[in-house]
């Protein structure tokens, strides 16, 4: 489903090279975790997966169902599929959580030649799926993001993606800030989502969360490439033992 090649990024008008040659293969059905340590450009693949203007791409590819998706427009990979969950979710004045979540719905439905919702049909959808993430609909007719916690951002973007239903998934650190019960509502909401023809990009600094997200195989990004794959075992090593020895292995 995804394939990353030789992905070699920056950051646009600038010299520093963030990754520097990342390969990367997941396939539909697929967890798949990212690890490593800080300033590894773990953030910066998710951001470039999605879209984001802020980074160059000057060699490599990325192709999501066999399509390069290097010239397309964020909303243009949304369409086709793509979701990413922010590490730190933007706050939106003014623009009421139903708003922008009907907003949303209605233009993947759009992309898809698919008949808008209505309102009756939008709300009862969504209460369905706050419910199973036991979210207080009342959140969501404030203000997006704002004045939320740290685990109502990340359980409303999980609603997000539970109600766009994406076929490529990617959590940036969505543990990050999380308290434990927060932490298995957000995984219980991914699991549920696991689907033989949906992938999962999991980039994390932690096992806490590979222990309720179990995933298929686990990978270390280290200096702007990936230097060791492996299973979930690979996480529990990290855990246990730090990057030292798998940094040493790859020099």
């Amino acid at each position: 489903m995804l394939e990353i090649k030789n992905l070699h990024v920056r950051i646009a008008e600038e010299e520093t090279e963030i990754l520097k040659g990342v390969n990367l293969t997941v396939a539909a059905g697929e967890v798949a975790a990212i690890m490593g340590p800080n300033g590894s450009g773990k953030s910066t693949l998710s951001y470039v997966l999605a879209g984001k203007d802020d980074y160059e791409v000057t060699e490599g590819d990325i192709l999501f169902n066999g399509e390069s998706i290097l010239e397309m427009e964020p909303d243009e990979r949304a369409a086709s599929g793509v979701f990413l969950a922010f590490q730190y979710p933007m706050e939106i004045p003014g623009v009421p959580t139903m708003n922008f979540l009907k907003a949303a719905m209605n233009a993947q439905r759009k992309a898809r030649d698919e008949a808008e919702y209505t309102t009756p049909e939008f709300i009862k959808t969504v209460k369905a799926a706050a419910g199973e993430l036991n979210i207080d609909f009342n959140m969501l007719k404030r203000a997006l993001n704002v004045g939320f916690s740290g685990g109502e951002k990340k359980r409303a973007e999980i609603l997000q993606m539970q109600l766009l239903e994406p076929k490529l998934c990617v959590l940036d650190e969505t543990d990050s800030g999380l308290d434990i019960d927060a932490l298995k509502i957000v995984s219980d909401g991914v699991n549920r989502l696991r689907d033989p023809e949906r992938a999962f990009l999991v980039i994390t600094h932690y096992q806490r969360l590979l222990e309720h997200i179990v995933p298929d195989s686990v990978h270390v990004l280290y200096q702007g490439r990936i230097i060791e794959s492996g299973d979930k075992s690979l996480a529990l090593h990290l855990e246990e033992n730090g990057y030292a020895d798998v940094i040493a292995r790859a020099a």
